[in-house]
């Protein structure tokens, strides 16, 4: 995938950095969905769940201890609304 060779990882996570809460939530939900439209042959080509991966770790950096609750409570509060 000529995506995947375009990846600029350290890039990546400087957009992260830059990134209000909101909108690093909104991004995971947004791979969370396009990984699940990867089939599974393509899963290793994909660099979806890389980023995935990257974000979660942003979002445990952001709040030390708690894991990936901060992103849950804001899905659950999207739905509420």
């Amino acid at each position: 995938m000529a995506e995947k060779q375009d990846f600029d990882a350290a890039a990546f996570v400087d957009q992260l950095s830059a990134m209000t809460d909101e909108e690093l939530f909104a991004l995971m939900q947004k791979l969370e969905g396009e990984s699940e439209d990867i089939p599974s042959e393509d899963r290793d080509s994909s660099d979806v769940f890389l980023r995935i991966a990257m974000v979660e770790t942003a979002i445990e950096d952001r709040f030390p201890g708690q894991l990936l609750a901060p992103y849950k409570d804001w899905q659950q509060r999207r739905i509420d609304i």
